[in-house]
């Protein structure tokens, strides 16, 4: 069967990788990224706090976890709510344990609904990043650009509001983005993205209104993708990212300074039967040398010119 021409015709349609915010580059064969006190791999633990509206929204598209059967969907709206509830909480006293510092993905709603919360992460030291308003505010090249930005700067105002701190970082829902997100972002004065997934280290990324880093948030390291989809066992999961991190500390001698993004769920990992699990991984990245924890913002500081 042979494509219609139409297939590989698009406005965005160029040599390379059919934008120009970026060049493409060899990881291996950038100069070494040298992280503080020494350390060789940067554990980036990243934990989304999400709110969703028991109705969904299926324009652009439902978000993943979203509401599932007809309404009122209870069972996944308290599942949901689960982890807003307990999940976090345990989350918070196993970073604790371990001396660890997260940076928090909210939806601004969670601020507005559960001030408690948010407050109680911000006394924790963690550093909140904005993740939209909610879970009906996903983004993608089907809303306008003005809806978009308005997803944005709402988010940002309620959060700086609620904490007294405005996010330097963005994590879109499903890391969605529409052609005009790095732009938008830049241009609302944010210093990183978590969307893009195709390195292992931060780059930046050049906009009409500014630079902006996207640090890689991998999915496949993520407890959705290995305990929900995949549907492995939380001891599974522990063993898979100590892999990826002696992988990585291995590599990190040859080719300098690496970093381990840990993409976690409140209401998956937060469970009772996961959470000890959880802590025991912790403490394994604690004990571990060349090991250190860090916020996206301390990543990028490391990585920024002088």
């Amino acid at each position: 069967m042979t494509l219609d021409s139409s297939y590989t015709e698009y406005p965005k349609r160029q040599r390379g990788m059919d934008h120009d915010l970026y060049p493409w580059s060899n990881m291996f064969s950038r100069t070494p990224v040298e992280w503080p006190d020494g350390k060789k791999v940067l554990t980036w633990i990243v934990i989304d706090l999400e709110w969703f509206p028991i109705i969904p929204n299926d324009a652009p598209f439902r978000a993943p976890g979203h509401m599932q059967t007809a309404y009122p969907d209870y069972r996944h709206y308290t599942s949901r709510d689960y982890g807003s509830r307990v999940g976090i909480y345990r989350l918070l006293d196993a970073l604790k344990q371990a001396g660890a510092k997260a940076s928090i993905a909210m939806n601004s709603a969670i601020a507005e609904r559960y001030p408690q919360l948010a407050k109680d992460i911000v006394a924790e030291g963690h550093e909140i990043i904005a993740h939209s308003t909610d879970m009906n505010a996903a983004i993608a090249s089907g809303i306008e650009a003005d809806q978009e930005e308005a997803y944005i700067t709402q988010s940002l105002a309620t959060l700086e509001k609620a904490t007294g701190q405005r996010p330097q970082g963005w994590l879109s829902i499903a890391r969605s983005q529409s052609f005009n997100t790095p732009e938008l972002l830049a241009k609302a004065g944010l210093s990183y993205m978590c969307d893009w997934v195709n390195d292992e280290l931060p780059y930046p990324m050049r906009t009409q209104c500014g630079d902006i880093y996207n640090l890689p948030l991998n999915h496949e390291l993520s407890d959705r993708q290995i305990l929900n989809v995949q549907q492995h066992s939380v001891d599974s999961y522990v063993q898979q990212i100590m892999d990826a991190w002696t992988w990585l500390n291995t590599e990190a001698a040859q080719y300098g300074g690496r970093m381990l993004p840990l993409n976690i769920t409140p209401y998956i990992m937060g469970l009772p039967y996961r959470i000890d699990a959880f802590e025991r991984l912790l403490s394994w990245l604690g004990s571990q040398e060349q090991n250190g924890f860090a916020t996206g913002s301390e990543i990028l500081k490391a990585v920024t010119p002088k």
